[in-house]
């Protein structure tokens, strides 16, 4: 009960979602405000296409429940087609009031960022030096998973939550979790064979560390001819750094 209060007062704060609210209850008042103006035709049409938008979203809300692994993964794509919905309803009232919502939407892009997740499970926010000391010492953890993200990619805020998930899931004295912030450290992206541009689709990359020598990491290097690579879920770094096995060898004691 107490995280869902904490995340309802993040969203009634939060800029993003408070400029998104204002934005979505505006048409109501717009709405009430033409309906008099309103031919009955179109009036009729408006009724039954905002009748047929609510169907089809809530359809798309429950799709996207069922397959969205994060919370922010699930708000960005409700919030994506909620604008597209509102955008096109609006044009059958007057395709001027389209173009405000697209003007209004694309300011709020620029002003604003989807908040990531703030926990951190047991992972650790990491300079690059700091993470440099840890993986050479020789007497903190063998494994090092680490996530360079940056806080203005899409893709690192809708993947923010796994990492911090799964550190609470596999953390031992073994293996490890870091974050470090290629926005703030925009130098150590080149170190790491990283690039922050959004076109490469590197963001974020998880890389795991054994005794400071890079074993493996995702996205991998063969995506780089690539645009896009699969989503970043929790299964899906589970599987690909095996930390099901790494779990079990800590426990078994190898």
């Amino acid at each position: 009960m107490g995280n869902k209060l904490r995340v309802v007062t993040q969203m009634a704060s939060d800029p993003y979602y408070v400029y998104h609210f204002l934005a979505f209850f505006s048409y109501f008042i717009v709405r009430t405000s033409v309906t008099s103006l309103l031919s009955p035709r179109i009036t009729h049409r408006l009724f039954h296409r905002e009748i047929q938008a609510i169907l089809a979203f809530s359809v798309l809300i429950v799709i996207k429940m069922v397959k969205e692994e994060t919370r922010e993964s699930f708000i960005a794509e409700s919030l994506f087609f909620a604008k597209v919905f509102l955008v096109a309803i609006s044009s059958i009232m007057d395709y001027h009031l389209a173009l405000v919502y697209i003007v209004v939407f694309s300011v709020i892009y620029i002003l604003t960022q989807q908040p990531p997740f703030e926990g951190l499970g047991t992972s650790s926010k990491l300079t690059p030096l700091q993470l440099e000391a840890l993986l050479t010492e020789g007497n903190t953890s063998r494994y090092w998973l680490v996530e360079f993200r940056t806080s203005c990619s899409s893709p690192c805020i809708r993947a923010s939550r796994c990492l911090p998930e799964l550190s609470i899931t596999y953390s031992n004295k073994n293996l490890s979790f870091g974050i470090v912030d290629l926005g703030l450290f925009p130098n150590a992206a080149e170190k790491f064979g990283i690039s922050v541009s959004a076109s490469m689709g590197h963001l974020p990359t998880f890389i795991l560390f054994e005794n400071a020598a890079e074993v493996k990491r995702f996205p991998e290097f063969k995506f780089e001819e690539k645009s896009s690579h699969p989503p970043v879920t929790k299964k899906l770094l589970s599987r690909h750094f095996e930390l099901d096995q790494l779990l079990l060898e800590y426990v078994n004691g190898k």
